[in-house]
C-alpha cells in the first residue's frame, strides 16, 4: 500500500485543486494538552484538528488500556464532522515524530478507506517546502463517508503474546528504556511482553523526522527477525506509537497487525507475566 506524501506533493496538490484534499492535524503528544492551542497557532491551511483522545481513542479503562479502539459509530461520524465523504483523498499529519497522525492513517485504513496518506516529516518538512501556515479553527462542511470496518488487522492480548512462541515476530516500539523496564511513567509495571522484540520508532526515521528508505527500513526490521511468511504483531504504550511501527513496515512491503490495548492492557492485569532487560 503507499503510506507517506511528501510535502513538497502535497503542496502542489493543494495548489492545483484546494478542494480535493482533506487534511487532518493530530496534534498530540504524551502528557501535552496543548494539541488543540498548538493548531490554533499555526497549521495546513484548510486543515482540521482531530482530537487523538477524545475522536481516535474510546473511553480507557485497565481491561481495555489507555487508548482502546473507538466504536466504528463513533469513528464514523467524527470522520463527517472532518469533512470526509467517500471519495475523499486524505492527509494526516502531526508536529512531529508523526506517531500521533499514524494513528489517524491506521485508524482510517482501518476503518476501510484505502485513500489515507501520512505527511512525511509532518509539519517541520511543510515548512520546509515552503508550505504556507494559517492560523484559527477550520469548520468544514460535513461529509457523508461510511465506514465499513476491518481494512486493517488487529491482535487481542492473547493473540499477541502467543506469536513468539508461534513463529511469529512480536515487536514492542515504544523506547528502549520502557521495554527493558529501567523506567515506566505511566503504565501499573515496567517492562515487556515476555518475547517481544524492542522496535522504537524512533529507528525508523532518519534525523529530518522523515521515514528512512525502503531498503533501510527493510534491513532494519530483518534484523529484527522478521521475515517473509512470518506473521509480525506491534505493540506500544497504548496503542498510539505501534501504528507508527505498522506505517513503517508497510513501507517496506511488510503487513503488521496492530494490537491497540498493548502495555496498558497487558500491565494492568496481575496475572500477566513481565519481562525485563534487553
Amino acid at each position: 500500500m503507499r503510506v507517506l506524501a511528501a510535502a513538497a506533493d502535497v503542496l502542489s496538490e493543494l495548489r492545483s485543486d484546494p478542494e480535493g484534499l482533506v487534511l487532518l492535524d493530530v496534534r498530540w503528544a504524551l502528557g501535552d494538552p496543548r494539541g488543540r492551542e498548538n493548531y490554533l497557532a499555526g497549521h495546513l491551511p484548510g486543515a482540521v484538528y482531530v482530537d487523538l483522545d477524545a475522536e481516535l481513542s474510546g473511553p480507557p479503562s485497565a481491561v481495555e488500556g489507555r487508548h482502546p479502539l473507538p466504536s466504528l459509530p463513533a469513528l464514523q461520524a467524527a470522520a463527517r464532522r472532518w469533512g470526509i465523504s467517500d471519495g475523499s483523498r486524505i492527509v494526516v499529519y502531526d508536529a512531529g515524530p508523526g506517531t500521533a497522525a499514524a494513528r489517524a492513517w491506521w485508524l482510517l485504513r482501518w476503518a476501510g478507506i484505502s485513500a489515507v496518506l501520512l505527511l512525511d516529516g509532518g509539519l517541520a518538512a511543510w515548512t520546509a517546502a515552503g508550505g504556507p501556515v494559517e492560523t484559527g479553527d477550520v469548520v468544514p462542511v460535513a461529509g457523508d463517508v461510511v465506514l465499513t470496518g476491518g481494512g486493517m488487522p488487529v491482535l487481542d492480548a492473547d493473540a499477541a503474546a502467543a506469536l513468539p512462541g508461534t513463529g511469529g515476530v512480536l515487536l514492542d516500539a515504544r523506547a528502549g528504556e520502557r521495554f527493558r523496564g529501567e523506567v515506566e511513567p505511566i503504565d501499573p509495571r515496567a517492562g515487556h511482553v515476555p518475547g517481544a522484540v524492542s522496535a522504537p520508532t524512533s529507528g525508523n526515521l532518519a534525523a529530518d523526522g522523515t521515514f528512512l528508505p525502503v531498503a533501510v527500513l527493510s534491513d532494519r526490521f530483518a534484523s529484527l527477525g522478521v521475515r517473509a511468511g512470518a506473521p509480525v504483531g506491534v505493540y506500544c504504550g497504548s496503542g498510539v506509537t505501534a501504528a507508527h511501527e505498522v506505517a513503517a513496515l508497510a513501507v517496506a512491503g511488510i503487513d503488521a497487525a496492530l494490537w491497540p490495548g498493548s502495555w496498558s492492557q497487558w500491565s494492568a492485569d496481575p496475572e500477566r507475566p513481565v519481562a525485563t532487560g534487553p
